[in-house]
């Protein structure tokens, strides 16, 4: 038994969100570059977006004119 297999993991891996194989410590939370670069890419070439709302501002403050209504 050598060393490396000695060590106790921090926690249970997690399945890659890409393929669902157990992710590994270097490419957290994924489980190869690959799948670590298919995920980049999607978010690159707008794939992935985050929501936002409309009817608020920056700060989260909701605009004037809408209180005065």
């Amino acid at each position: 038994m050598s060393d490396q297999d000695k060590i106790t993991p921090l926690r249970a891996p997690i399945p890659c969100p890409e393929c669902g194989k157990p992710s590994q410590r270097a490419t957290f939370p994924f489980c190869s570059p690959r799948c670590k670069a298919v995920d980049l890419n999607r978010w690159l070439t707008g794939a992935y977006i985050i929501p936002v709302r409309d009817d608020e501002d920056e700060d989260g403050a909701s605009s004037p004119s809408e209180k005065d209504s």
